[in-house]
């Protein structure tokens, strides 16, 4: 039996001030709330620690080859191996995606989820949400039985698309499998830019111009996300599709109906972007790119796509 070979991609370990030393010898409510934040970051770090020994313990049981390594030491593409497993949230199976292509699956694996119990008792002094885990099929509870299925070949991956990003023609290596955010580096200026729908290079609608904060595009993956807090719609997790928003348009008149739509998996998004400066966020705040006045920016889904091990009640 060939021995297949694994990269564990893991979350750093964040690092508080200690909660023992956060309580002064004054007994105010702001002192004690200070202590409570500290000593919920502490167990989350411990949680996720707890995770990651646990994960590790497991794979020192199978027959497999593998080796650790924090998101924050790499930097190359992720060659030669059989299977990547990511133990942190869904920012580290993002992170993990944008270094690699369709042919090695992906497992992800939630470290800290959020515990409702926890919530409900600190909701009057805190939000304590955990992690969401939206695209991680494991957690440390179920992560054996998880990896057993993979390793024995009783478990398939899902294909999620991702989307294909160019400015001026030229392609960005990074692909994006949640969203991208195309916006003025200053969010209280107004960014300038028209986009139309082509197939083929022929255009499919008229060219649309926009004042607004900027213009958001996700995949299915991401319109859970960000697209989904802002109005738009949850779309079923294997479709090719893209959703597009135009983030708080001004004055939009008769094309009101027109800021918020879909292209289609053989349709591209094409925008000019019509201020000094301007940013492209690819999933999130980490990849950015700078965009100038008079760039053109195609976005579509024909990007390879990323082989997931999904949660069953996401394709149901």
């Amino acid at each position: 039996m060939v021995r297949k070979r694994l990269l564990m991609l893991l979350k750093p370990l964040d690092v508080y001030p200690s909660h023992e030393s956060s309580l002064s010898s004054s007994s105010s409510s702001s002192s004690t709330n200070r202590h409570k934040v500290l000593r919920y970051l502490y167990d989350r770090t411990l949680a996720h620690k707890n995770a990651i020994d646990f994960c590790q313990n497991i794979l020192k049981k199978k027959v497999v080859d593998w080796k650790a390594v924090f998101r924050c030491d790499l930097s190359e593409p992720i060659r030669n191996v059989d299977l990547v497993v990511t133990v942190g949230g869904d920012g580290t199976l993002l992170q993990a995606s944008h270094l690699m292509d369709d042919s090695i699956p992906v497992l992800g694996v939630n470290s800290d989820p959020t515990r409702p119990e926890e919530v409900a008792e600190l909701s009057e002094e805190f939000d304590a949400t955990r992690s969401t885990g939206y695209l991680c099929a494991a957690t440390a509870n179920n992560f054996e039985q998880m990896i057993d299925g993979i390793l024995e070949n009783r478990s398939e991956p899902s294909e999620l698309a991702r989307m294909a990003v160019s400015v001026n023609s030229k392609p960005i290596s990074t692909t994006a499998l949640n969203d991208v955010l195309l916006a003025h580096p200053c969010p209280a200026t107004v960014s300038r830019f028209s986009f139309r729908i082509k197939r083929i290079g022929e255009p499919l609608s008229s060219l649309l111009h926009c004042r607004s904060s900027g213009l958001r595009v996700s995949t299915a993956a991401g319109s859970t996300a960000a697209m989904h807090s802002a109005g738009g719609s949850a779309m079923p997790i294997l479709s090719k599709e893209l959703q597009y928003m135009v983030r708080e348009p001004i004055f939009p008149g008769a094309t009101s109906r027109l800021m918020h739509g879909f292209v289609k998996s053989y349709e591209t998004m094409d925008i000019g972007w019509f201020c000094r400066e301007g940013l492209l966020y690819i999933d999130g705040s980490h990849v950015v790119h700078s965009v100038q006045l008079g760039d053109t920016i195609e976005l579509s889904s024909g990007a390879p796509p990323l082989k997931v091990y999904l949660s069953p009640h996401l394709l149901s």
